[in-house]
């Protein structure tokens, strides 16, 4: 574009143009080829022939009246900004533009004033590049210091949540030995009691009571059966829960989900609030780890207890609803507490984060909650209700049963 908007080329003109070219082209050859201690002498060699072949074409196209004169203090700042993670390329520019321009002045007999100016000129853009360039550098440095920072945190995050995982396992599995071993203990004393009370039941009623007495003991030996059962289903749910390990995903109706999980969690409850399950029992199937998916539910309410207990509300009451969509199924556990405060309501499912004192949790529950979650192909998302409290929403891919053309197929 120069040749045609300056001047008919001249021969020494288009040398230089040419080997200036040729200088780049042969530049970036040898990048691809070289090794790293040798690229960056390359690199330094390269500015300098950069500035021999603008300051030639300086030279031959008027010298210090040449329209090309003014791109000699542009040429430091340039490579310092193209070469950001080295200063050297840049300063020895600007040392050879430097020397060039004072030359081509006192050559041309601008005067040695002019001269020094541009000599000036060139030093400041070089110094410009040069501290832009280190605080480029500094900048990446502290970026790549933070993302490390940032990968070390995941990691050793990642790592205590994996021993919080093989520690739950352990613990669950020795609870499982406990079961086993407590059940077969309690199992026979239980059916003792259990006999016994039925033979106390008969022989008592059977005398001639008043009604109202009678009516009363009916109620006692109820209650009394009530309890004996009570204590059998309670072993047998923490003997299921501790091997769901080895269950495998099936389709699981939620309603009966809900139903294990809150047997457990009216223990924690009990004296904190009022427990109200209302999942229908013709929502969709999911296809989900069963005593898993128990278990998520059951924190869940644990949690709502433990947020109603700490902030004293009376009349606390946790709800547990279920909700149907176009080929999703989600359940709504919900409090009159509270709520998540604003500050703690973005970083409730982060590893570690609790708003609970020490005694009462790791920040890991919620965090493991999502992860079993998403591992069925579902969400697990918090908010406040407008009405007041906490509400988590657990939702799940409906589990589409396979046609009769299927089943012909698999058949």
């Amino acid at each position: 574009m120069d040749l045609l908007v300056l001047e008919p080329p001249s021969l020494p003109t288009l040398l230089a143009r040419v080997g200036w070219a040729m200088d780049l082209l042969l530049y970036t050859w040898l990048l691809r080829r070289l090794s790293a201690p040798w690229v960056e002498r390359l690199t330094e060699l390269n500015s300098v022939l950069n500035c021999v072949f603008l300051l030639s074409l300086v030279y031959l196209t008027g010298g210090s009246s040449s329209p090309y004169l003014n791109l000699v203090p542009t040429l430091p700042l340039l490579l310092a900004l193209v070469l950001p993670r080295s200063s050297r390329p840049a300063i020895l520019c600007g040392i050879t533009c430097a020397l060039g321009v004072m030359a081509i002045h006192l050559l041309g007999h601008a005067g040695l004033l002019r001269a020094l100016t541009w000599v000036g000129m060139v030093g400041s853009s070089t110094f410009f590049g040069v501290y832009g360039a280190a605080q480029v550098r500094k900048a990446q440095a502290a970026e790549s210091e933070a993302r490390l920072e940032r990968a070390r945190r995941e990691s050793l995050e990642k790592q205590a949540m994996a021993e919080s995982h093989r520690l739950q396992s352990e613990k669950l599995a020795t609870v499982g030995r406990l079961a086993a071993s407590v059940m077969h203990e309690i199992n026979n004393p239980l059916a003792f009691v259990s006999s016994n009370l039925e033979f106390l039941r008969t022989e008592v009623l059977a005398h001639g009571l008043p009604e109202e007495a009678r009516q009363e003991l009916r109620e006692v030996f109820d209650e009394t059966r009530s309890g004996v059962l009570r204590i059998r289903q309670i072993v047998t749910d923490l003997k299921g829960f501790s091997r769901m390990d080895a269950e495998e995903p099936s389709e699981c109706a939620l309603a009966d989900v809900v139903s294990d999980a809150a047997r457990l969690a009216a223990v924690r409850l009990k004296n904190v609030a009022k427990l109200k399950v209302e999942v229908p029992s013709e929502l969709p199937e999911v296809f989900a780890t069963r005593r898993r998916l128990a278990q998520v539910i059951l924190n869940l309410l644990v949690n709502a207890g433990d947020s109603l207990e700490e902030a004293k509300v009376r009349g606390g009451e946790v709800r547990v609803s279920g909700v149907a969509g176009e080929g999703w199924v989600a359940l709504l556990v919900e409090d009159n507490g509270p709520g998540f405060p604003p500050d703690a309501l973005p970083r409730l499912f982060e590893a570690f984060f609790t708003t609970k004192g020490p005694e009462k949790g790791t920040g890991l529950g919620l965090s493991i909650s999502r992860e079993l979650v998403e591992r069925f192909g579902g969400t697990l998302s918090a908010e406040n209700r407008p009405e007041g409290g906490a509400r988590l929403r657990l939702q799940l891919p409906a589990h589409k049963p396979p046609s009769p053309a299927e089943k012909q197929d698999e058949a």
